[in-house]
């Protein structure tokens, strides 16, 4: 019987100047992993000098972001006051709750020099109990974080707990999310800890016995209680793990909003359209609400 429940192929989308993203989450296969509703790779790509990442302030309400770094660097601001630059390594942890408005940019002295970026972001839809809490940030340095050595296998908890490991970030739900670097050949068995778990191929290619080998850029889902063994192929491969417990009910994702109310999704584009939500300190530009949003 396969260990695997579906394949996802990402979609390519051009954000402008070259810079490309992969999308796995959400995807036509699936929605969801657990409570992560979208997975995002950001590159890898170059900037020229004088060039760099702009994502002008935006909104969020009802889940939390993580950003994971494996090249290059983000100037992070909120509404809460918050700039914090993040470095590979480095863990992003921003709950947006009721609201909280950001902007991701290259700073000042990335853009004197050509420079590149690589990694990815995810987004953790919140329990219905927690989708109106207060908006908060936690950053974390590389030297904070659990790991795990195994023969050939390295792993980086990023957040949740994962193989006796334990998170300290704020992440109000059973989950994991973890990069998994597998020297070439290692061999990795694969515990099944949550009811919904899948692998982000990053870099190499790993062979899943008899569900073939896959390359960077996949999203592998596990089947719920698969033991998969997984190889790492003859370059080695770096894999993020990703899952948790299925959420109290389904969830509605537009633009940037993500709620278990469909009503609270109109209320905040709404709030955004006219300018409600708080606004990030030293930040004059903002994306406009799309127009399929606007009633």
């Amino acid at each position: 019987m396969s260990n695997l429940e579906t394949i996802i192929v990402p979609r390519v989308r051009d954000l402008g100047d070259g810079f490309q993203v992969r999308r796995a989450l959400p995807a036509a296969e699936r929605r969801m992993v657990g409570p992560f509703v979208f997975l995002d790779q950001m590159g890898p790509t170059s900037f020229a000098p004088g060039s760099g990442l702009d994502v002008r302030p935006h909104p969020h309400i009802g889940l939390a972001t993580v950003t994971w770094l494996l090249e290059g660097e983000i100037l992070h601001r909120d509404s809460l006051g918050y700039v914090q630059t993040i470095r590979p390594g480095e863990v992003n942890w921003m709950t947006a709750g009721r609201g909280i408005v950001h902007s991701e940019r290259s700073d000042t002295q990335q853009r004197e020099q050509a420079s590149s970026l690589y990694g990815l972001q995810c987004w953790v839809a919140l329990p219905q109990a927690d989708e109106e809490c207060e908006p908060d940030f936690t950053h974390q340095k590389a030297s904070e974080l659990s790991t795990l050595m195994l023969d050939g296998a390295h792993i980086i908890l990023v957040a949740g707990s994962f193989m006796g490991m334990q998170s300290s970030l704020p992440t109000r739900s059973p989950l994991v999310y973890a990069q998994l670097t597998l020297q070439p050949s290692a061999k990795f068995l694969l515990p099944t800890e949550y009811t919904e778990q899948a692998l982000y191929i990053v870099s190499g290619e790993i062979d899943c016995g008899i569900d073939g080998v896959h390359s960077a850029g996949c999203l592998l889902v596990t089947r719920t209680g698969a033991r998969m063994e997984i190889r790492g192929g003859s370059q080695g491969a770096i894999i993020m793990l990703l899952g948790g417990e299925l959420l109290d009910g389904p969830r509605t994702m537009a633009w940037n909003f993500v709620s278990s109310s469909e009503e609270r999704i109109r209320q905040a584009s709404d709030d955004w359209l006219h300018q409600r939500f708080a606004t990030v300190p030293e930040e004059t530009e903002f994306i406009p609400l799309p127009d399929a949003l606007k009633r």
